[in-house]
């Protein structure tokens, strides 16, 4: 069986990334707004979303702090 570098979908909506990411949509939009919409501009409301858009989100999901865990501080 031959290997393919093809993505499966190239055009993801919100509802379709956040359930390959495995996240809800407010979660997605939550990170997007965090990391990418940030500067006063709001969020367009049909956003469409390509393989590597879904890339950097799992990166953003995995690297953004978990408000249900207690970080201890550092010690000195």
């Amino acid at each position: 069986m031959p290997l393919t570098t093809k993505p499966v979908k190239e055009l993801y909506t919100e509802v379709e990334a956040a359930a390959a990411l495995g996240i809800t949509v407010q979660r997605l939009q939550g990170l997007l707004d965090q990391n990418l919409f940030n500067d006063g501009t709001p969020r367009p409301l049909e956003l469409v979303l390509r393989p590597s858009d879904l890339v950097l989100i799992s990166f953003w999901n995995k690297t953004s702090p978990n408000p249900k865990v207690v970080r201890m501080p550092r010690r000195s």
